[in-house]
């Protein structure tokens, strides 16, 4: 009989992460105000920083997709006043965007892509594939992640880390 692989390991759940379950009740209020005040087209299932900041000029321009990370401070846009331009912003499935990165108007990301922090978007991205840097820069393609834009590493990496008593 094939030897049974050893369970995962998770993190421990330390500090703030005791209140996750506030966290994500003002997460799931904000999402319901920027789609039904604003309009904006967000998917349910996509998650929130409250400290990210979608664009309100032209706020049905913005659209994310299902298992969508957009981290703290990251800004995406939807418009331009200097040329006058009003474009959709298109976040695909299963993305992370980074902390502090811009998204500008009319950029595409396809899916299962990772936004490095600080980066500055400026062309559309294609599916699978991590960029980073201003402006960001393809560092690797066919990449695989899962929900959220976690690399199908990490859960062995946890692991790793918490059987070591290192979270």
């Amino acid at each position: 009989m094939p030897e049974q692989p050893a369970p995962m390991k998770k993190a421990t759940r330390r500090g703030l992460n005791k209140l996750r379950w506030l966290r994500n009740s003002l997460v799931s209020l904000r999402k319901l105000y920027l789609t039904r005040i604003w309009g904006m087209d967000i998917h349910p299932s996509a998650q929130l920083s409250l400290s990210a900041r979608f664009d309100r000029t032209f706020p049905i321009g913005i659209h994310i997709g299902p298992d969508t990370y957009v981290a703290f401070d990251a800004r995406i846009l939807t418009h331009d006043m200097t040329r006058g331009l009003y474009l959709h912003t298109r976040i695909g499935a299963n993305c992370f965007i980074g902390g502090r990165s811009l998204i500008l108007p009319g950029v595409e990301i396809g899916d299962n892509c990772v936004v490095g922090a600080g980066s500055v978007v400026t062309k559309s991205i294609p599916p699978r594939t991590l960029v980073a840097g201003n402006p960001a820069k393809v560092l690797a393609s066919d990449i695989e992640v899962g929900r959220f834009g976690r690399f199908a590493s990490a859960d062995a990496m946890e692991s790793k880390l918490a059987a070591a008593g290192l979270t």
